[in-house]
């Protein structure tokens, strides 16, 4: 048993917590000297990765006083530190609250103050919005850097021991986006990320120590933070970019012979911006799965990836930082099964219900609820919202609108947020997404509802034309009127350069709306 487990009557002596650090200090047992984690020429191996581990969890516990169930934030990039220091503080069964890089001085407050963090670790590029933040929580900023690696020297690389941490202990605290509102606070625990890690590696079949991954997505978020500690959690080895560069990519996959990359669809679409020619001077042979996750990948971009790189490689999963990894559609279903997002994975149930709460029948949509293993604890400090999201039986929604066909495959449908009723009719924003995205003078795309005297709300369009595109209202207007019915027409068409996301890469339609309503979109 680990010197940081501490025996629990009543358990079998075989009984040991599924916790994320314990998986790399197996693999730190088996090849102690292999490079576990680089970013550029900065690298690790699996020894010096544990013993960053062990300095963190030591130093929490003796320079910040930090105890069990205590929270701290980190508000940084992608940078090597960020996963050591959350799994050091979650060692000595405290958590750390992720703030997004890209947010302001009221978000970073936002999060500190509900998260009631107790210690900030910030980057050094990021310490001037940190420090304009009215903290109430906050006792210590710790700015990531020479203070960071003078803090970490000063402590000793051993495990903490005499802390009973149990798997569903809280690992860590992801914001939800807040596209719909204030970010909330997730509890994911050990148990769930552990439990994901091994189905990722069972669905995926490229998380063996031989196996090496890019880490690209932001960290802070759950997907991109499994995907990125999955690879060492296994024994692998995983390499960090600190922003997306499409380019950079494709030299990196070249360059290290990687075999699994993670992407958001937003870096697809960036991806495919270089043409050809640029794509073609890179070798991406050694590629065994392309993930694709966080937001819906347009069934146009499904068929470009698989026109590209060829078949056997894109799985499109679905889930969210509440529920985990939910589905996947593997590589021999992504032409077959269009606009769809697989079967469940394994551990995993899916019901969709209609608002009685009765089963939607087949091809019929309904509210989207899973159950698994990987379901995240509730949110902090928010029991109505948990208990919103969470049945009596351990059944889990997000509010997501799906559809089951007859064979058991998932399709979203759209956020039931999202949903448009005009005219007292349910319109989904995203099969009218999926139209217009396959004009060719269409780079990306979202539809609202506005609302409006007469349909209660109206079908709005809004689209960012392709780079010397031209096309009009009543040409796209002519597309739809091919492809869909008279009802989900867009009564309206407004246009932009490029539309609003967060950091995460999905489309912010709440500040779509502000805008339109406030008339500053044309």
């Amino acid at each position: 048993m680990s010197p940081s487990v501490s025996p629990i009557a009543g358990r079998p002596p075989s009984y040991r917590p599924l916790l994320i650090a314990d998986g790399v200090r197996s693999a730190r047992h088996r090849t102690p000297n292999k490079v576990a984690l680089a970013q550029g020429e900065h690298k690790f191996t699996y020894t010096q990765l544990i013993d960053r581990f062990d300095r963190v969890s030591q130093a929490a516990l003796h320079d910040l006083g930090l105890k069990k169930g205590d929270h701290v934030a980190l508000f940084a990039p992608n940078i090597m530190e960020f996963l050591e220091i959350v799994a050091g503080i979650a060692s000595i069964g405290a958590a750390a609250a992720m703030v997004p890089p890209g947010v302001t001085a009221p978000e970073v407050e936002h999060i500190c103050n509900d998260s009631r963090a107790k210690v900030l670790f910030v980057h050094k590029s990021l310490e001037d919005i940190a420090r304009a933040a009215k903290l109430e929580t906050v006792k210590r900023i710790i700015v990531i850097g020479k203070d960071y690696e003078d803090w970490l020297m000063r402590a000793r690389g051993i495990e903490p021991t005499g802390i009973a941490i149990e798997e569903w202990d809280t690992f860590c605290i992801p914001y939800t986006s807040g596209t719909t509102g204030k970010p909330k606070g997730c509890l994911l625990s050990h148990r769930s990320r552990v439990n994901a890690f091994f189905i990722q590696a069972s669905e995926f079949s490229c998380y063996s120590p031989d196996d090496r991954a890019l880490a690209i997505a932001p960290l802070y978020h759950g997907a991109g933070f499994a995907f990125a500690m999955a690879p060492i959690f296994f024994g692998g080895f995983t390499e960090i970019l600190p922003k997306f560069d499409a380019e950079v990519v494709m030299r990196k996959v070249d360059e290290l012979a990687l075999t699994n990359m993670f992407f958001v669809p937003t870096y697809f679409h960036r991806l495919f911006a270089l043409g050809n020619k640029t794509l073609d001077k890179y070798n991406f042979k050694s590629l065994r799965t392309i993930q694709s996750n966080a937001a819906p990948l347009l069934q146009a971009t499904k068929e470009q990836i698989v026109d590209y790189f060829g078949e056997g490689l894109l799985h499109e999963i679905y889930g969210s930082t509440e529920a985990g990894l939910c589905s996947n559609l593997r590589p021999p279903d992504q032409l077959r099964k269009t606009q769809c997002v697989g079967l469940p994975l394994p551990g995993v149930e899916f019901r969709v219900l209609k608002d009685d709460g009765t089963p939607a029948p087949a091809n019929e949509p309904g509210e989207l609820w899973t159950r698994s293993s990987m379901g995240f604890n509730g949110y902090w400090q928010n029991p109505k919202a948990t208990a919103e999201a969470y049945d009596a039986d351990g059944w889990l929604t997000v509010g997501d609108m799906g559809m089951l066909d007859d064979e058991g495959y998932l399709y979203i449908v759209d956020r039931k947020k999202d949903m448009i009723i005009s005219g007292g009719v349910n319109v989904f924003p995203r099969e009218i997404e999926e139209v217009l995205q396959h004009h060719p003078a269409v780079q990306e795309v979202a539809v609202i509802g506005v609302t409006d005297p007469e349909w209660g709300e109206s079908v709005t369009a809004i689209v960012a034309r392709r780079a010397g595109e031209s096309a009009s209202e009543a040409e796209l207007l002519e597309h739809c009127r091919k492809n869909l019915a008279r009802y989900k027409l867009p009564k309206e068409f407004k246009f932009m350069d490029a539309l609003p996301r967060n950091v995460a890469g999905k489309i912010l339609k709440r500040e779509l709306r502000d805008m339109v309503n406030k008339g500053e979109l044309k």
